[in-house]
This record gives C-alpha cells, sequence and structure tokens, in this order.
C-alpha cells in the first residue's frame, strides 16, 4: 500500500484545501477550509462562476450574510465530494466577540440546514481564543459542533477540552516556523525532524493528555510544512493535509509506523490541569510562540476576509 492508505489505517485523513475538484484523487473522509483557501478558490477561473451566482441569487443581502452564503457554497460542493464532514469557518475578525461569534456560527449552521445538511456534518471553526472558547461551549450545547482552529498553545488545547468542543486543530507547521525563526542560523533541520519536530512534540503532548484523562475532544493535526511531520503522528485521531502532501503520501511506499497510541497515552506519567480565564490569559501570555502565533493568524485570517468581502462587493 502506499503510505496515504498505511496512513488511513490508523488515522482519518482530511482534507485540506477549498479546491474541491482535487478531493476524489485522494478519498478523505472529511475537508478543512479557512478563509485564505477560500479566497485562493474563488480567484481561480473555475471556482469564480460559484461565486458570482451566489451573490447575484442573494444581491441586497448585507454583505456578511452574502460571504456567509459563499462559504456555505463552497461547503456544499465539498460535502458532494466527502462521505463525512466539512469544517467552515466563521470571520476571524470575531475572534474576541463570543456573542457576535455564536450568532454567525448560528446563521451558518442555519444555511447548511436549508439545504438538507445535518448538523453532524458541519463544523464551525473558531479561532481558539478565550472568547471563541467559550463562544464553542455554548454552540456544543446546542448540537452545533466546532472547530477550535489556530491552536498553538497546550493552555488553549485543556480549554476546549474543558469547554466540550468537538475537536480541534493545533497547527504543526506553524510551530516549527516560529521555532525555526527563533534559532536561525541555529536551526539543525535534522535534530528537529520526525519525532523532535516542535509541531509534532506540541501535537503529541495534547493527544497524550486527552486520552490519558478521557477527554472526548478530537484531535487533528494541521498545517503541515511536510511529509516527515504527518508521518511523526501516525496515529493522532485525524490530520488534515494539504492536495500537494496527501499527492506526495499517495506516491510513496515506505512503511508508516503508527506513532501515536490511546493506549501509550492513558500511561503516560501526567498530571491534569485547569484553567479559568485569568489563568488561561496568563499561560497564554508566558507562551511566547503560542501568543504571537494565535495572534499573527488571527491577523492574516482577517486580511484574507477583508478580500473576500471585497471580491463580493464586486461581483
Amino acid at each position: 500500500m502506499n503510505q496515504l492508505d498505511q496512513l488511513k489505517q490508523s488515522t482519518v485523513v482530511v482534507a485540506d484545501t477549498g479546491n474541491f475538484r482535487q478531493l476524489a484523487a485522494f478519498a478523505p473522509r472529511d475537508a478543512t477550509t479557512n478563509p485564505s483557501l477560500i479566497l485562493k478558490a474563488v480567484q481561480q477561473p473555475e471556482y469564480a462562476p460559484l461565486l458570482a451566482e451566489t451573490v447575484a441569487a442573494h444581491r441586497g443581502e448585507p454583505l456578511e450574510a452574502l460571504v456567509d452564503r459563499v462559504l456555505v457554497r463552497f461547503g456544499m460542493e465539498i460535502l458532494q465530494v466527502v462521505p463525512g464532514r466539512v469544517s467552515t469557518e466563521v470571520d476571524a475578525r470575531l475572534s474576541f466577540d463570543t456573542a457576535a461569534t455564536i450568532a454567525r456560527a448560528r446563521r451558518l449552521i442555519a444555511l447548511y440546514e436549508a439545504q438538507g445538511v445535518p448538523r453532524a456534518r458541519v463544523l464551525i471553526k473558531i479561532a481558539a481564543t478565550w472568547e471563541g472558547i467559550q463562544a464553542a461551549r455554548v454552540l456544543e450545547r446546542e448540537g452545533i459542533h466546532c472547530n477550535l482552529t489556530l491552536l498553538f498553545a497546550f493552555c488553549q488545547a485543556v480549554a476546549c477540552g474543558e469547554a466540550g468542543v468537538q475537536l480541534i486543530s493545533p497547527f504543526v507547521g506553524r510551530i516549527y516556523d516560529w521555532y525555526k525563526k527563533q534559532a536561525g542560523a541555529a536551526w539543525d533541520e535534522a535534530a528537529h525532524a520526525g519525532v523532535n519536530d516542535p509541531g509534532v512534540q506540541s501535537v503529541t503532548q495534547i493527544y497524550t493528555y486527552y486520552k490519558k484523562f478521557g477527554i472526548a475532544t478530537e484531535v487533528m493535526g494541521a498545517s503541515f510544512r511536510n511529509v516527515g511531520q504527518i508521518l511523526a503522528l501516525a496515529g493522532c485521531d485525524l490530520l488534515t493535509i494539504s492536495p500537494e502532501l496527501l499527492a506526495q503520501l499517495q506516491a510513496a511506499e515506505a512503511p508508516v509506523p503508527r506513532r501515536l497510541d490511546p493506549e501509550a497515552a492513558r500511561a503516560a506519567p501526567i498530571h491534569a490541569v485547569s484553567y479559568n480565564e485569568a489563568a488561561f490569559r496568563f499561560a497564554l501570555n508566558e507562551d511566547a510562540m503560542g501568543g504571537e502565533k494565535l495572534a499573527e493568524g488571527i491577523r492574516a485570517f482577517a486580511v484574507d476576509a477583508g478580500k473576500l468581502d471585497a471580491l463580493i462587493r464586486a461581483a
């Protein structure tokens, strides 16, 4: 078997793309999108008509409503290809507004339900700020399942587990990027590869903690820079992977041993921790990588959300 098929034996493979025409070749169970991926897709000739058709059909609605309709249109196309779930993201500019995040998530779900899609097939992506996690706590109680994204720090993962979040997306590649940049010329690529990769180690720590303490939240490694990072997390609940890296896995046939195992995790000698709001904010502040990458990620997604707004206004 190729490496992609081997990986699927221990991990749910998810495609990380807004390009739904690429999905069938890799047969992922789920798919994830984000503002940057949707922006990239709608600027391609084969996808531009979807944006134009959606805006034309609902012209006169407020801009934010049109944006949500475009996001859901892409989600609907993806759900025709994957048998599982699609993740659709709430505007990153609402990352520090719990009430607005809840309202936007409810509208996205209503749009999907109006198309006959059950809630179980949609994950609402929300940035893992304190406000976003509290929004997810409320939404989960309503049966609106959430994917907490832009997750870099251990305290974010713990708070998500305590809130009963369905799934989290720790960002492997962006963690790796931060440590590599900090090290500069002293960075030793070989010494930080595979299980020694700081992004891989972060996901492994979270996975171990969740399994040790029976936390039901799913762990989905995300934002990969190379195949080595993916293979080092074989056995993680889910991994969301770009089409480019999925193709590399499909083209290779080397063995893929399981690296993360729930039984081993349950035997780990670690202690439970808990965070109220003050403790969470302090822990995130103490984690320079986590705090910086969260802020940077929100800024980048907000910029792309603004660019998508502009395209919709011009349509």
